[in-house]
């Protein structure tokens, strides 16, 4: 299954987040070395992050989002994990 994740900054969450991103990216990458990272970045505006990932189960993908150093040690103030059906690109 195919789920968002959206981070929001909390107020230190620019100061926190070059000492946590190098965590924060290892995190990830074990899920893009199993191919489950669709897509991954900061939003530009400074409020936070997205992430498309996929998961056997909403409980998973919740307790990645819980248990990401981003949202640990308090980068994220917020996280919101929904469900996702991608249409485009159709895949392949």
């Amino acid at each position: 299954m195919t789920f968002v994740i959206i981070g929001y900054d909390g107020p230190e969450g620019a100061t926190k987040r070059p000492i946590y991103r190098s965590a924060h990216l290892a995190n990830l990458e074990r899920l893009n070395q199993e191919g489950r990272v669709l897509l991954a970045g900061p939003m530009t505006d400074n409020a936070g992050s997205l992430m498309v990932l996929q998961f056997e189960s909403w409980e998973e993908a919740e307790l990645f989002a819980r248990t990401d150093p981003y949202t640990v040690h308090g980068v994220f103030e917020r996280v919101e994990v929904h469900p996702f059906l991608p249409v485009f690109p159709k895949p392949v």
